[in-house]
C-alpha cells in the first residue's frame, strides 16, 4: 500500500447513514466505499474534459508534391508569401 493520510470530512447525518448501510451491504468498510468514490467521480471528471478533435479531413491526395516532405515553417512561408505590408 502506499502513503496514506488521515483526514477528517464533514458530512450530513442522512448522507453517512446510507454511505455506512450501503457499505455494510456491500461487505466493504466506510473508507474504502469513500476512496471508491473519489476514484469514479476523478475518473469520470478526466474523460469528460479530455478534449477530441473532429476528423475533418477530406478525400484528397494529400499534400501537393512540392510540399511533400517539408516542413511547417515551408509551408507556412508559401501560404502567407507576396501577403501583407512586407
Amino acid at each position: 500500500m502506499g502513503l496514506q493520510m488521515k483526514i477528517t470530512i464533514e458530512i450530513t447525518d442522512c448522507l453517512a447513514r446510507k454511505a455506512k448501510a450501503h457499505a455494510s451491504k456491500e461487505n466493504v468498510t466506510f473508507r474504502s466505499l469513500i476512496e471508491r468514490g473519489f476514484r469514479l467521480v476523478l475518473r469520470a471528471d478526466s474523460q469528460r474534459n479530455r478534449f477530441k478533435l473532429r476528423d475533418a479531413s477530406v478525400g484528397g491526395r494529400g499534400l501537393q508534391p512540392a510540399y511533400r516532405g517539408a516542413g511547417w515553417p515551408r509551408i507556412r512561408e508559401s501560404t502567407y508569401k507576396n501577403r501583407g505590408p512586407c
